[in-house]
Formats: structure tokens, sequence, C-alpha cells
């Protein structure tokens, strides 16, 4: 069992643990005992300003089975659906990408816990500041948290696509900061956004991945992609 709430951050503001663990306020109008609470079927749609799709609901069943939509501006062919969860401010999302394929490099504010569900790769993570990469390999059941607005980017080097499920502050429904409305997580840093476009990354990046899928004796799948980063990096197909 996993759980991620907001009680770091209320534990920091209110320093008060007995009002914190022992309030007997309930929250009526988030959840008041209804029968069909777990039940509804909820809603989808799609953000105005990118092709993510949000599915607005109190509960999802299945993570391993649950249908997603394609992302177009992540790249890498990634599928993916975005959870607004329980009328509450912190969301979740599902993102599954093809065997051979890698997202594009992104930074956001700090919290976002990275579930791995199926497949085997990993991730980078690096600041401004890094001449190196810190690499987290991962399979079923990791996770990890990517610091605050550290770079980061997801590589499936496995035989099997690749699953995974984040859950973090960033709502479109109810917002938190100004902050998290401008992160810009699915544009390019060209365009004031925080996303590194392919032809803008590290030749460094596709190199190593050919060497992680070389190994596992898998095949890089990037061509329709990104040919001209391909072609930069000195790499084999």
């Amino acid at each position: 069992m996993l759980a991620v709430t907001t009680a770091p951050l209320l534990m920091n503001m209110l320093r008060n643990e007995e009002f914190l663990f022992n309030c007997p306020f309930d929250f009526t109008d988030r959840f008041n005992g209804e029968d069909d609470y777990f039940n509804k079927p909820g809603t989808l749609y799609a953000r105005p300003d990118s092709s993510q799709k949000i599915w607005e609901t109190n509960f999802v069943a299945d993570l391993y089975h649950l249908h997603l939509h394609d992302w177009a501006e992540r790249g890498g062919g990634g599928r993916h659906v975005k959870f607004e969860l329980a009328n509450n401010v912190l969301v979740a999302h599902v993102s599954e990408f093809k065997v051979g394929t890698y997202k594009k490099a992104h930074r956001h504010g700090p919290g976002a816990h990275v579930v791995i569900l199926e497949g085997q790769g990993y991730s980078l993570m690096w600041t401004d500041q890094h001449k190196t990469f810190d690499e987290v390999p991962w399979k079923p059941g990791t996770m990890f948290v990517p610091p605050g607005t550290w770079w980061h980017q997801h590589f499936n080097a496995g035989s099997t696509p690749a699953r995974y499920l984040a859950i973090r502050w960033g709502s479109t429904k109810w917002k938190v900061t100004r902050y998290f409305d401008h992160q810009g997580i699915d544009k390019s840093t060209k365009e004031g956004g925080n996303q590194i476009e392919y032809a803008d990354q590290d030749p460094r990046v596709h190199r190593l991945f050919a060497e992680r899928c070389k190994a596992n004796g898998v095949q890089v799948r990037m061509d329709e992609f990104a040919p001209a980063v391909i072609a930069r990096s000195g790499a084999k197909k």
C-alpha cells in the first residue's frame, strides 16, 4: 500500500500534531458516505492547451489495464491519462511508452512520486549545473521522486512496454499556487516551457540509450521520432 498526501507540507506549515492527527472535522463536501461514490464513471475531457486527457474520478480500479490516450507533446509515441482525484489538490497520471523508445526530458516542482507498474528501463536526472547524469534503474515496484526543478527523462530499454504511475501536485481544477499553473511541462524551453525537445537534448542521452538497449537485446525504435538526434549522437540504431 502506498499513500501520498499533503501531510509533510501541512506539518511544516501548522507545526501542531494534535490538530493534524486528532481533528474531528469531516470534509463532507469531499466524501459523505455516498453508496455510489466509488462507482461513478467520472468525466473524461481534454486539457485546452495540449493533447493531454484528464479523467475526473473518485476511484481508479485497475491501473494496469486502464485505457490510455496519445500524448503527442511528450514524444516517443507515448500514451497517458491524468486523474483529477476525489476533488482534491493532489493529482496523478499513468503513462506508457513502447519498447525501444524514450520520452522527452522535462522538469517540474517537487514531490512527484513515480511508481513503475510494468517494464524495465531507467531514468536520467540532472540540473543545469550537472556535468553528468544521475541514473535511476527501474523495474516493476521501483519508486523514485525527482527533486524539484531537476530535469528527468524516462527510457524503456526492456522487452515490454513500460507503464508508470505518478502522484503529484498540479491540479488544473483546484489551484495551489500560481507557480504550478505555469510549469509548461510539455512545452519547449525555447517557448518558455520546461521540456527539452529531442533536437535540443545532449547527444550523450541517445548514445547511452543505444548502449542500454544493445545490452538487453532490444532494438532502438526512435527513428520516426528523432532521426536527426540519432544521426547527431553517432550511435548505431
